[in-house]
């Protein structure tokens, strides 16, 4: 006899059971939400460092324009202009000097790392109707000075420093370097090339002083105050909040940079009675 299988039994065919968990998809939804998300996010924050890195998004342009006073009587005018680059800055000065026993004029291009170290610096002066050229180009552990002047030319190597700024006499824009070293080097290993002769190289040693007072465009304004020595030669250096330079007392006697719109309060020299 054959035993057949009931029809409820014939048609069952055994297997696991799938329950709906509605709340369990609910969460697997949102946690691969949150996945994309976070991983959106984190490929923007890539992508804009990969931007900054590769293509280095240049600082703001800079500009100052100065009178150049004598004894608070002005004798002169000079500027400088600084331009952010994809690789540094580029950095141009303008001096001019009319007096009696002088006329001094020069133009300065340079351009700078974003460190404000020096990459290369081309200078075209004209001192008592002649006419000079300076350049100077770091190569490794030295820098290359070529000078140009009465139809000759020459050239002289010095050893090279990471925080030297080119220094020709007057320039507000070398000034304004000097202040942006300073900051970044905490003042320490501070160098200067002289432009003058066969050119030399120095170490500049800064004094910090108290803060005074002036204006600025008729406003007031917090003053620092730096004494740069080079050489032995001291130089009285004002500056603003910004670092900005605002004033310099040169170490030629009685000479001074002076910020356009800029007072100082008490003035930094007694001026001096002028020769008639």
């Amino acid at each position: 006899m054959v035993r057949q299988s009931s029809g409820i039994n014939a048609c069952h065919n055994p297997g696991p059971d799938f329950v709906s968990n509605p709340i369990g998809e609910i969460k697997n939804t949102v946690r691969k939400s949150t996945l994309l998300a976070l991983a959106g996010v984190f490929l923007l924050l890539a992508m804009a460092w990969l931007f900054f890195v590769v293509f280095q998004i240049p600082a703001a342009a800079q500009s100052g324009d100065f009178q150049i006073a004598l004894n608070g009587k002005p004798v002169g005018t000079a500027s400088y202009h600084f331009q952010g680059t994809l690789k540094g800055y580029t950095s141009t000065s303008m001096v001019r000097v009319s007096m009696k026993g002088l006329d001094y004029a020069f133009s300065k291009s340079e351009r700078l790392s974003r460190a404000s170290e020096l990459q290369h610096v081309f200078l075209s002066a004209v001192v008592n109707n002649s006419a000079v050229t300076v350049s100077a180009d770091p190569a490794g552990a030295q820098v290359l000075l070529k000078f140009s002047a009465n139809g000759r030319g020459t050239a002289n190597r010095l050893p090279a420093h990471k925080a030297a700024v080119f220094l020709p006499d007057f320039d507000p824009g070398a000034l304004e370097t000097l202040l942006v070293l300073a900051v970044e080097h905490n003042d320490r290993d501070l160098w200067a090339i002289i432009p003058k002769q066969e050119g030399s190289v120095a170490p500049v040693t800064l004094a910090t002083l108290p803060d005074e007072q002036g204006t600025l465009d008729g406003k007031p304004v917090t003053v620092h105050h730096l004494v740069a020595t080079i050489i032995g030669s001291k130089t009285d250096i004002f500056s603003g909040p910004d670092n900005q330079l605002l004033q310099a007392e040169l170490p030629q006697e009685g000479f001074a940079l002076v910020r356009k719109g800029f007072v100082l309060k008490p003035p930094a020299r007694p001026l001096a009675p002028s020769a008639e």
